[in-house]
């Protein structure tokens, strides 16, 4: 791939096969676990009639997930039961904004990225959404690895993250390279 272009409100750039089949297949994996974590939400019937939703109150088990979707208020090892009922309220209330957020940016990913590669043309909105699914894909992805500030850019051949820490890399140049191009920046 080459760097993201602009030209005017739109945000060019060209994938091969291979490049779009990675990017679509690491997409769908997170639009699949936001799925997953949405249909876990408990059914609520005061939530049926007035059309506020509600979701999980407790954080996900799943590292991954745990990542994507973080604690809305961050409590200490001390907390009061009263503050454990808070941050279990909050997460309640905004969850499924949070996961409809995702979720959509995921899918507009898939959309608009060619199954076989080639030209994606996105309006300046669009590349927003793609930033956000890049992000959310990169932190998935960087939990899995258990990618660190003081990760070397290379791991020896005989690691098993090896090959994925190139993946890795790429997305977080895709990622850069479309913030300058949305900014407007020549690189």
């Amino acid at each position: 791939m080459n760097p993201w272009r602009r030209k005017g409100n739109t945000i060019l750039g060209d994938m091969d096969r291979h490049e779009s089949a990675v990017l679509r297949g690491l997409v769908a994996q997170i639009e699949d676990i936001l799925r997953a974590r949405a249909a876990e939400a408990p059914q609520d019937e005061l939530a049926e009639l007035t059309g506020i939703r509600t979701g999980a109150s407790t954080a996900p088990e799943d590292p991954i997930l745990s990542r994507l979707l973080p604690d809305f208020h961050r409590l200490g090892d001390d907390a009061s039961a009263k503050e454990l009922d808070s941050a279990a309220a909050l997460r309640s209330l905004h969850e499924p904004e949070l996961l409809d957020q995702k979720s959509g940016v995921a899918a507009l990913v898939l959309r608009t990225c060619p199954e076989n590669g080639g030209r994606v043309r996105l309006s300046l909105e669009q590349a927003e959404s793609w930033l956000s699914a890049l992000n959310d894909v990169r932190l998935a992805l960087g939990t899995a690895l258990d990618v660190t500030e003081d990760m070397p850019e290379e791991l020896p051949e005989d690691d098993p993250r090896a090959p994925h820490l190139g993946v890795y890399h790429w997305l977080t140049w895709m990622q850069e390279s479309l913030v300058h191009a949305i900014a407007g920046d020549d690189l």
